[in-house]
């Protein structure tokens, strides 16, 4: 048997709709293989249940490259989806990124949210000086 690689056994997959949750996402890709874990990060800052994008991650690398193969440009809910590798976060420590661990995803951490998001946000709504 391989040795499972996370960076090359998560996918992202982009163009969501709103009606696609993890058990969809899930009934979408378990043909490929085995499953273990789907993420689709919420929208805290809309009323849309999630932001648009997912990450499926297998077993193995050789089941993410036939979902990828497959899945890539195909339809859900009247959509056309976009799959990739999924990137690392940039920053080290672990999957998470700035020392969290695989374990927590960045988007799940209010601090970040407060400091990236809205931060952001509050930054676009003041007036620009010249």
């Amino acid at each position: 048997m391989a040795a499972r690689d996370s960076a090359k056994s998560t996918l992202y997959v982009g163009g969501l709709d709103d009606q696609v949750t993890s058990q969809v996402l899930h009934a979408a890709f378990i043909p490929f293989g085995e499953i273990t874990q789907i993420e689709i990060p919420p929208d805290p800052t809309s009323m849309s249940p999630h932001r648009g994008f997912g990450f499926v991650e297998f077993d193995f690398p050789a089941d993410a490259q036939a979902a990828l193969d497959n899945m890539h440009l195909s339809e859900l809910f009247g959509k056309t989806i976009k799959v990739n590798l999924a990137k690392p976060l940039k920053g080290g420590a672990g999957a998470g990124g700035l020392g969290r661990g695989p374990e927590k995803a960045i988007w799940a951490d209010e601090d970040w949210i407060k400091q990236n998001v809205l931060s952001d946000e509050s930054h676009a709504s003041e007036p620009q000086e010249a």
